[in-house]
């Protein structure tokens, strides 16, 4: 390929780029990377073709084949990291043949694309199995409080402002404005005629000094602090119009916005977004790369490498072909050979699949992750079928304990096989002893297998394929019990409706006996718990989404193990009108879960004491063992007694 200018990423003496900008053409190959503009570096091209041209007596091109050349090209931007291919909406397959030529020169992990929030860019990418390349880098929640805590800074004043170090900007907030009234007079006016001043400034690189968070703010709002003037009010009458600013910018906010703390999720994900957004933005949001995400995995997905199909042919990402030429340990950890046998797995089963996205959840995403719990490994599958108009979203969990698990505590291979194929039954068992007691749980799950090499401490293993087993499940939407924005819970309607079913679900999770098996904690309202609203946004149901930790406590009794479900009422006691209406509502819903569950069992004794007659009863802990205590346990109990249990944990 022809090349004018130097080669990508060259830098002088002082570490700085030669060039910002590239051009790369298709009708006559060729890369101009030379010092310019965009439309100074086209110019240079039509001059060389021509040069050539004429060298080979020649007659110059002609207005239709210099146009030619110019619409069959492709603008770049290229920072100290990355090549940014600027793709144009409605010609998308020259920005692939861009993609494809500059990965001949750089690594295809240091290509990203402009304009992904345009749906065109996006849908195309994530039709090619390449989410990766449009997520923002995870990250953990302690980081982002950190990044959002650090970012505060101040203007001659008290620490009011958010800082985006990439734009430079300054984030007034509501907060913010109604921290102006806590200055003595004097200071208050000279901040604030500082922040009208700064409103109407851009800094060095073009981007507003200071800006409204969140940036959806009307623009009556930035209008009425610019236009107040602050000489002709006395000090109360300022502070009164700073009050009625105050007051239409909360008004004018999403409801799920005005909680301004790092504690509401909604608002930290926006004012992390706001903060990480840089003048060359290659990043779409996850609630854009997944229709109907919880905002609860904003930044926690590490999405890898995926396949599409062209012409019914399966067709991984090339980034797996660069990991296998290149064997770079930094793409070993985005080539995951399990999301690769995943996708493989699905093609033998799956004729019509049209293109698979994979994403990895590294972290547990509970308020408060419980310390020393052993997680199987945790995968978002983002799948679409030619018979669904829309992708469809799965979360797929590998078992805790299999038979790598089994083999890493030196057991020989039998016997791991052995226990890994008895521990994927009692897993499955479990699921249907929740059924069997009613609590709401996915419809539908599937059960899968694959092979992998083992390369465990047990080295006389090494090497050896073993199965690893693995169940999946529809993506269940809604809210995260504990992640549900404390705004939420000043509307009567919302938070008495919110403990009803709490405590209905708080029921059953008792009766089930779940809590950690590694810790002895307890799980409820911790993660697993997704709250889904009718249309007028009041609470219609909570689903579980997985099962895990139940029949973990089958011996103690239920008033020993009570004390835990009253943090749900205990944590939200602040964010309520009534605090004991909020009480009494929960314990209602617990009471009269607890007494149908109980009248089920006791009406058909039969349909569930003998579901699990075939399986082995060991009272060491088997499945159907504890299955029998668990019932024995439910039969025996005392509402009223459990109910006065509940009643004295939470105090009222």
């Amino acid at each position: 390929m022809e090349t004018i200018g130097d080669k990508i990423f060259a830098k002088d003496a002082e570490g700085n780029l030669l060039s910002r900008i590239g051009t790369i053409f298709f009708r006559t190959p060729g890369l101009v990377t030379a010092k310019g503009v965009h439309a100074t570096q086209r110019m240079m091209w039509l001059d060389l073709i021509n040069a050539k041209r004429a060298e080979e007596g020649l007659a110059p091109m002609t207005e239709v084949e210099e146009e030619e050349e110019l619409e069959q090209s492709v603008d770049l931007i290229f920072t100290d990291a990355a090549v940014l291919i600027r793709p144009d909406p409605n010609h998308l397959d020259l920005a692939f043949r861009a993609d494809d030529a500059l990965q001949k020169m750089v690594s295809k992990r240091r290509i990203r694309f402009l304009n992904t929030r345009n749906a065109k860019v996006r849908n195309a990418l994530r039709e090619r199995g390449e989410n990766w390349r449009m997520a923002r880098a995870p990250i953990s929640q302690e980081d982002m409080i950190r990044q959002i805590e650090s970012s505060k800074v101040a203007i001659d004043g008290d620490r009011i402002y958010y800082y985006n170090h990439t734009t430079g900007t300054r984030y007034l907030t509501a907060a913010g404005c109604m921290g102006f009234e806590k200055l003595e007079p004097s200071m208050l006016r000279s901040q604030f005629k500082q922040a009208q001043e700064m409103l109407s400034r851009r800094n060095r690189v073009g981007m507003p000094e200071i800006d409204l968070f969140p940036v959806t703010t009307p623009i009556d709002i930035k209008q009425a602090i610019k236009a107040l003037d602050v000489d002709a009010l006395s000090d109360s009458a300022l502070k009164d119009a700073i009050d009625r600013i105050y007051t239409d910018w909360r008004i004018s906010m999403p409801i799920q916005l005005r909680d301004e703390s790092v504690d509401n999720y909604e608002w930290r994900n926006e004012m992390s977004r706001t903060l990480s957004a840089g003048p060359n933005e290659t990043a779409a949001d996850d609630s854009e790369l997944v229709q109907g995400i919880s905002p609860e995995f904003y930044r926690q997905i590490e999405w890898l490498p995926g396949a599409r199909i062209v012409n019914g042919q399966l067709v991984f990402d090339t980034l797996w072909e660069e990991f296998m030429r290149t064997r770079d340990p930094e793409l070993a950890e985005m080539c995951d050979q399990r999301a690769r046998m995943m996708i493989f797995d699905f093609m033998r089963l799956f004729a019509d699949i049209e293109y698979v996205n994979i994403g990895r959840i590294t972290r547990s995403l509970a308020r408060e992750p419980i310390a020393g719990t052993r997680r199987g490994g945790v995968y978002i599958i983002q799948l679409k079928t030619a018979e669904r108009p829309n992708p469809g979203v799965f979360m797929l969990r590998f078992h805790k304990w299999g038979v790598v698990e089994h083999l890493d505590e030196g057991k020989d291979l039998l016997r791991a096989v052995y226990e890994a194929d008895e521990y994927s039954d009692y897993v499955l068992d479990r699921r249907l002893m929740c059924q069997q007691l009613g609590m709401p749980l996915p419809p539908r799950i599937g059960a899968g297998q694959m092979t992998e090499i083992y390369n465990g401490s047990n080295r006389q293993y090494a090497g050896t394929r073993v199965k690893t087993c693995y169940l999946v499940r529809s993506y269940i939407t809604g809210v995260a019990s504990d992640k549900v924005p404390v705004a939420k819970f000043r509307n009567p309607a919302f938070a008495l409706a919110f403990a009803y079913l709490m405590g209905r679900a708080a029921a059953l999770d008792l009766i089930v006996g779940r809590m950690s098996s590694e810790t002895n904690e307890n799980l409820f309202d911790k993660n697993y718990e997704v709250l889904q609203l009718g249309e007028s946004g009041i609470p219609e149901r909570v689903m579980v989404t997985n099962h895990v930790g139940t029949f973990v406590n089958y011996l103690r009794s239920f008033e020993e193990s009570i004390a835990p479900y009253a943090d749900v009422v205990h944590r939200r006691k602040a964010f309520v009108s009534d605090y004991k209406t909020f009480v009494d509502a929960y314990v209602e819903g617990f009471k009269r879960r607890f007494v149908e569950v109980q009248s089920d069992y006791r009406e058909r004794r039969d349909a569930f004491n003998n579901i699990f007659v075939h399986r082995p009863y060991d009272v060491g802990g088997s499945g159907a063992y504890r299955w029998a205590k668990t019932l024995e346990r439910l039969d025996n109990a005392d509402v009223e007694s459990v109910v006065a249990a509940l009643r004295k944990a939470i105090g009222v």
